[in-house]
């Protein structure tokens, strides 16, 4: 990987742990994914027309199919992080989404596709169980276990970390097939899939319009900050992905695990910050090492 890609995805990895702490202080659910989706349609419109009118009409069945798709899992992905962060700590479903993603390909393609893992491979197996153990709570898993309350929180963090690292793994593949070997545009495939979003996510807001009105006063302001940052990260990471291999970009954009488990604990006062981020660091090291293996 060059300098420069490197470079990118670690700017990235601080603005995506950056807006994902906003968007857990939104505690939002679909209706802010739509939100943050219209914003982002809106406000990087004109950037979208500049680049799209001499492009768009190239784009083939292919190219709005990569489109479709993608902005499929983009909502999916969205929907499922933020009923993760109203039921769980950000420090425990954020690393688990970031981290799981490049475990679960690896782990395919060792499993069903005959694939041989190296001695490098394997450590990042184990890095990665390890930082799951201890951002889940470490040893204090074993005093949880006797606390109904908190067993249920730590349950739900996996689930939907686990959920939502799939689906990170099946866009980070639909989305960099889109840029490397189709040659679509970074900008343009991250922006047409807003209206994707939009489209998918309308009817959740017009089935109660006064409730949407009540949550969009409470949330505008953390969906305006979603919709400037969001963009940029992913787009960076594209860009990243068109000069270097996809096996490399998808586990050093773990990289954002570091700073949201060192913000994330102390802003949002989640606890055992030292802990979670040691198992940050693990995990990022074992999602490296999968790489690399």
């Amino acid at each position: 990987m060059t300098p420069a890609a490197f470079a990118l995805i670690v700017v990235a990895g601080l603005i995506h742990a950056g807006w994902n702490i906003v968007a857990k202080k939104a505690a939002g659910d679909a209706r802010f994914a739509f939100f943050t989706a219209f914003f982002m349609m809106v406000l990087w419109a004109p950037l979208g027309w500049w680049l799209g009118r001499n492009e768009l009409p190239r784009w083939g069945t292919n190219e709005w199919g990569l489109v479709l798709v993608g902005g499929l899992l983009h909502v999916l992905y969205f929907v499922v992080l933020l009923r993760g962060y109203r039921k769980a700590d950000l420090t425990v479903v954020y690393p688990l989404a970031r981290g799981s993603g490049p475990l679960l390909s690896s782990m395919v393609a060792i499993v069903f596709l005959g694939e041989q893992i190296s001695a490098l491979g394997l450590a990042g197996i184990v890095g990665v169980v390890g930082g799951v153990f201890l951002i889940a709570g470490g040893p204090g898993l074993w005093r949880k276990a006797h606390d109904p309350v908190s067993r249920e929180r730590v349950r739900q963090g996996v689930f939907y970390g686990l959920l939502t690292g799939a689906l990170i793994a099946s866009y980070t593949v639909v989305d960099g097939y889109a840029v490397k070997w189709a040659l679509m545009s970074p900008i343009l495939v991250d922006y047409m899939s807003n209206f994707v979003r939009v489209a998918l996510l309308a009817p959740t807001v017009l089935r109660d319009r006064p409730v949407a009105w009540s949550l969009w006063l409470l949330q505008w302001r953390y969906a305006l900050v979603v919709a400037v940052f969001s963009p940029v990260a992913y787009v960076l990471v594209l860009y990243a992905m068109q000069t270097a291999p996809l096996s490399h970009v998808a586990p050093a954009r773990e990289v954002s695990m570091l700073f949201a488990a060192l913000i994330g604990g102390h802003l949002l006062g989640e606890g055992a910050r030292t802990s979670r981020l040691l198992g940050a660091v693990l995990i990022a090291c074992g999602v490296v090492a999968l790489g690399l293996g």
